[in-house]
């Protein structure tokens, strides 16, 4: 089955390359500019949203860095990433989903200042509460387990690793010492270490370039 990968190395997509890599998929790779090149009408009719991660996986697309994450695990099994067990579901989806809802809202928001001045009855409206209450959260949840999931490297971690990742290397989590021993242990699988290679090749070029 082929697959289409539609990314740009300066985004969320090297999450999907990631994942790509620790399923073994073979894929053929679309780098789009931003700007034009995500809102031609061509890349249009794959993602209406015009950005970048996408891909097409034998007529089948998928959109968002957390679904792709979830259905390459599932379309392709022998990777062994998908949850096993009716438990591994249950963390896995938890943390997956907070990840993608709350964690990024909450990130988003103080980056941008948005959460400043706001008072508690004000806070307890948005979906996310606080970005303290979120990063405690999320904190807490690596200070008991190895891996999302327990012992064991899941789809979950591809997910929820990127974005402690990418909070711990732009500065917009704050650091703490479970988000730091967890990213350790990511940042040494080979699936990350040749992910992240192509996009820092694909980001010098572009830079030199420029």
């Amino acid at each position: 089955m082929a697959l289409t990968f539609y990314t740009n190395p300066m985004s969320r997509a090297q999450i999907v390359r990631w994942a790509l890599h620790e399923v073994g998929a073979e894929y053929e790779e679309r780098i789009l500019g931003f700007g034009a090149e995500m809102k031609s009408a061509d890349y249009l009719a794959i993602n209406p949203m015009g950005k970048v991660p996408a891909i097409d996986h034998d007529g089948m697309v998928v959109t968002e860095a957390a679904a792709i994450c979830l259905y390459l695990a599932e379309a392709f099994p022998d990777a062994g990433l998908a949850p096993r067990t009716l438990a591994e579901k249950a963390q896995c989806y938890r943390w997956m989903f907070f990840s993608a809802g709350p964690v990024e809202q909450a990130i988003t928001s103080h980056a941008m200042k948005w959460d400043e001045g706001l008072d508690a009855k004000k806070s307890a409206t948005l979906g996310f509460g606080t970005y303290d209450t979120v990063v405690d959260t999320l904190s807490a949840l690596f200070e008991g387990r190895t891996f999302v999931c327990g012992d064991r490297f899941t789809v979950a971690d591809i997910y929820v690793g990127a974005q402690i990742d990418w909070g711990l290397q732009f500065g917009t989590l704050h650091s703490r010492p479970s988000f730091g021993s967890y990213a350790a242990r990511l940042r040494e699988r080979d699936a990350y270490k040749a992910a992240k290679k192509i996009d820092a090749d694909h980001i010098a070029a572009m830079q030199g370039e420029a």
